[in-house]
């Protein structure tokens, strides 16, 4: 059998299962419906404005991205460090302090202002009640049943554990599996003071890992095709054939990679994985929407992520702190309804309304202005959820993406880890 395999999608994941196959010697040709690298993490052009198609926020805990940045060359000066800070104007203002865990984060709450003595002991309640457990509960729990078990005060709810919930999972938290919850803390709150640093990109999120990505690959004799997409998957005794691919070759091994509204009419296609086809069709998912508003030279938030308390947007990015034009703005909604997003026009002029309330300023007239919605951005990360495996009924045929079962909600450590997860079954495969 030759050492060679298929990748479907040009996302984090399949980029990442790429680079993993390539590392090892395996010759990978990977299939991108889009022109462009990076799937739903992913640079736009419009007007003259070069954004991403939303804002990921990366945590130092996400070891197998940082891995592979590593790995491709990418330099570290291409992501900004900070410590852990939450700050949300006139309310609260939070940061780990630049000592070893836990001290980072006990003299943070210490010096953090606009929480009270009884949040402060409420918050470190409720990393004790997850520690004693080993951070493991029940299928069922929700995130708010949690934060109702630890008995934490509407005050710490609304400003940290709540909006954390939201940005994490993106998920509302009486909806949200506390066990992905409580994941993400023990990895981040309760672990080293490097793995709850932010990790924000001074790059847009295609420059970040797909080209990096895609250059590794082009000194290893791996191939991307853009604008290829496949349409079906066809076993045959050989392997299985792509329809869409222009060389009309038997693949050994095919990794699907792409959006679960992508990978499902795929899985179907091939006729022997229907159980798992509907599985996939039937994850529920979550839109997020991203206004983007130049406002000009002079306009600086007072973090580069800031939190917003009052709607419609829940978190701001200063764009222009992170390597973007100065007074470039990135407010973001998660888990927004349809509705809410629908006229572009009263979205701008209602997050800009909330910046001025928020900030307490007056901003000026925006110089450009975007509304990015992602439909499918995220899928709904919910109690008791079946998340498929990166395995799947054919020998061969493989999963990776951030919606396949892993520790995480949808994010691109997720997505990494499942397409690193499918590289290293294929490499073992391939050995035996």
């Amino acid at each position: 059998m030759k050492r060679e395999a298929a990748i479907v999608g040009a996302g984090y994941a399949g980029l990442a299962c790429a680079v993993e196959l390539a590392r090892q010697g395996v010759e990978v040709t990977v299939f991108e419906r889009s022109r462009t690298l990076g799937g739903r993490a992913r640079v736009v052009h419009k007007d003259g404005w070069t954004v991403d198609n939303g804002q990921h926020l990366l945590l130092g805990a996400y070891s197998e991205l940082t891995r592979l940045l590593r790995l491709t060359g990418v330099s570290p000066r291409w992501l900004e460090r900070l410590p852990l800070t939450l700050h949300v104007p006139g309310q609260l203002h939070l940061r780990a302090a630049a000592l070893p865990a836990p001290a980072h984060l006990a003299v943070g709450l210490a010096r953090a202002h606009g929480l009270g003595w009884r949040e402060r002991f409420a918050l470190f309640a409720l990393l004790r009640y997850l520690k004693r457990r080993r951070f493991q509960l029940p299928a069922t729990t929700s995130v708010i049943d949690l934060l109702t078990a630890c008995r934490q005060p509407a005050k710490l709810r609304n400003l940290v554990w709540e909006p954390l919930c939201l940005a994490a999972l993106n998920t509302p938290a009486p909806e949200a599996s506390a066990q992905v919850f409580a994941n993400v803390l023990r990895d981040t709150l309760a672990a080293s003071a490097a793995a709850s640093e932010l990790l924000i990109p001074r790059v847009d999120l295609s420059e970040l890992f797909p080209v990096p990505a895609a250059r590794y690959l082009a000194t290893r004799d791996g191939r991307i095709f853009t604008r290829n997409a496949i349409a079906a998957i066809a076993p045959n005794g050989a392997g299985f054939r792509l329809d869409g691919d222009p060389g009309e070759h038997s693949w050994p091994h095919v990794v699907i990679a792409a959006a679960p509204h992508h990978a499902a009419p795929l899985l179907a296609s091939t006729g022997a994985c229907p159980a798992l086809a509907s599985q996939i069709a039937a994850l529920s998912s979550e839109p997020i929407a991203t206004i983007y508003l130049a406002l000009g030279v002079g306009v600086r938030l007072p973090a580069p992520m800031i939190g917003l308390a009052s709607g419609p947007a829940q978190w701001a990015f200063d764009r222009g702190r992170c390597g973007g034009p100065e007074g470039l703005i990135a407010a973001v909604i998660s888990a927004c309804r349809e509705a809410d997003v629908r006229d572009h026009d009263a979205l701008i002029v209602a997050v800009l309304a909330q910046l001025e309330r928020e900030l307490g300023c007056r901003l000026p007239r925006t110089q450009w202005a975007q509304v990015i919605v992602e439909k499918r951005a995220a899928f709904a990360c919910r109690p008791g959820l079946s998340r498929p495996s990166v395995v799947t009924p054919l020998p061969g045929l493989w999963l990776a993406g951030d919606y396949v079962d892993s520790n995480y909600p949808a994010t691109l450590e997720a997505a990494v880890r499942t397409g690193v997860e499918c590289a290293r079954r294929i490499v073992a495969d391939m050995a035996r």
